[in-house]
């Protein structure tokens, strides 16, 4: 097995599912970029999926979806040494084939003299992982190899346990990277910067200066064409315990004895461990009206397409201070904010009509949506006459800072760090079947859905839940490129 020391090391990258969505979407213009961004040396990308079709039509598909979807034209120069890595075999032609693709692969990249390795994306449904694993060891490509896997990890805690079992009768647990797109977006990283690399922070986060957290990722989408899926798995499992609760971690943490994989992990399942039970009355669910009678939708579904809880954690520096999630399908506007509202000090010296007070708490606002920033809202003193106070805030945008251009998307990172090796940013089987286990209560007995209007915030319960807080989404959310201010 390399080491996080191998960066240049030559790779085979076996893509499963090459010619689907996420594929086209984010897998093969984020290889691009990668290659472009001299990540990617010396290394071979084999295609493979259920259509029976050949390289040359792969190129193709490949090509488009780096035109629709990637940055930049795509001109005949810059296209031919990414395709020349390129080669494809259908999943129809069995494992024996793929391990002749890969093989093939290696021997063009043997010339090197280096050790090769292989890494292999499972852009597949979850059902169908097991299967490819499977395949992986009859093709004899499980030597010198790591595997990304897609969410969800199972859907309660036997699945997971079941899941992870199966996987390492196979693969090593060091092999396996369970992706968290969320938490390759420079946001995310810049979480453990903010918190552990400045001496102004650090001593105040805790219960003792802060109120209450609020991870808040709502989406404008429906699920037109994911219904058959959804109605298996729906938003708690979808988004919660692989996206919402994995954010969560980075936020509560200890800090770790050093920012290297390991420690990350190992102060991440202890803020699992030390959440409460996920009790039902802790928990809003809902369906946006109109979702039931779709495709594969039953008439009386009780799948939720959105879901508000309150999360409690129950160690030395959090206890008292709940975190807030939230997410769903077709609400009013699509956002990934984590807001920090401080505890408000004595404010009876201010004369009335000072407005202090009246726009609520301090905030440090992360946005966890491509551009990384971050917002810190605060009283000060409106120029003129009198006290009166008006909210400010200080802001800072990742595309305003001189290395702007070395940004990575989430998955271009995610795909290289996982050819290093790097678990940072990854989830473990420990982990997940800690959530499954702290969800138990809430799967076991799930309130029921409510209804509520696509293109609204969600069911009204949301409010009861979060009260006496309120919760910040919707709000001023304008940043200072537009000449305004985050409130």
């Amino acid at each position: 097995m390399t080491t996080l020391d191998d960066m240049e090391q030559p790779h085979v990258i076996v893509l499963f599912g090459a010619t689907g969505d996420l594929a086209k979407r984010k897998l093969l213009p984020g290889l691009l970029r990668l290659f472009e961004a001299g990540l990617l040396k010396d290394s071979c990308i084999v295609g493979t999926s259920l259509e029976e079709i050949d390289t040359d039509t792969f190129v193709k598909i490949a090509r488009d979806a780096c035109e629709e979807f990637g940055k930049g034209d795509v001109t005949d120069a810059r296209w031919a040494p990414f395709a020349e890595m390129l080669s494809y075999v259908s999943q129809g032609a069995g494992p024996h084939a793929l391990a002749e693709a890969v093989h093939v692969s290696e021997a063009v990249l043997a010339r090197h003299g280096e050790e090769i390795g292989r890494l292999h994306y499972l852009s597949v449904p979850p059902k169908a992982a097991l299967d490819v694993i499977r395949q992986l060891d009859e093709a004899g490509l499980v030597e010198r190899s790591r595997i990304i896997m897609e969410k969800p990890f199972g859907t309660d805690l036997d699945s997971a346990k079941r899941l992870n079992a199966r996987v390492h009768e196979v693969f090593d647990e060091s092999q396996v990277f369970r992706i968290d797109h969320f938490l390759g977006k420079e946001a995310a990283q810049n979480i453990l910067a903010f918190r552990f690399a400045n001496g102004l922070f650090e001593p105040i986060w805790n219960r003792n200066f802060i109120d209450h957290v609020q991870i808040d990722v709502p989406e404008t989408l429906g699920l037109e064409g994911r219904t058959a899926f959804y109605e298996g798995t729906g938003a708690y499992r979808d988004m919660v315990v692989t996206h919402l609760m994995q954010v969560l971690a980075f936020m509560a943490m200890e800090p770790p004895t050093s920012l290297a994989p390991d420690p990350i992990s190992d102060e991440k399942l202890k803020v699992f461990r030390s959440m409460r039970p996920i009790e039902p009355h802790n928990v809003v669910r809902g369906q946006y009206n109109g979702y039931r009678g779709k495709a594969a939708v039953a008439e009386d579904s009780d799948t939720e397409t959105f879901v508000a809880l309150k999360v409690e954690i129950d160690n030395w520096r959090w206890a008292g201070v709940p975190f807030f999630l939230r997410t769903g399908k077709k609400l009013a506007e699509g956002a990934r904010i984590i807001s920090i509202a401080f505890k408000e000090p004595p404010l009876t010296m201010f004369p009335a009509g000072s407005n202090v007070g009246r726009q609520g708490p301090d905030h440090l606002t992360f946005d966890l949506a491509d551009q990384s920033r971050m917002s810190l809202s605060f009283y000060g003193k409106k120029p003129g006459p009198g006290m009166k106070l008006e909210k400010l805030s200080m802001q800072f945008a990742t595309h305003e800072t001189s290395s702007s251009a070395s940004v990575l998307e989430a998955y271009e990172r995610l795909i290289h760090d996982a050819m290093r090796g790097d678990h940072t940013l990854f989830t473990t089987a420990a982990g997940i079947e800690t959530l499954w286990e702290k969800s138990i209560p809430l799967l076991n007995d799930p309130p029921p859905v409510r209804g509520y209007a696509p293109g609204s915030w969600g069911p009204n319960a949301i409010h009861q839940l979060i009260a006496p807080h309120a919760w910040r989404l919707p709000f001023e959310r304008s940043w200072r490129d537009s000449n305004t201010t985050v409130r």
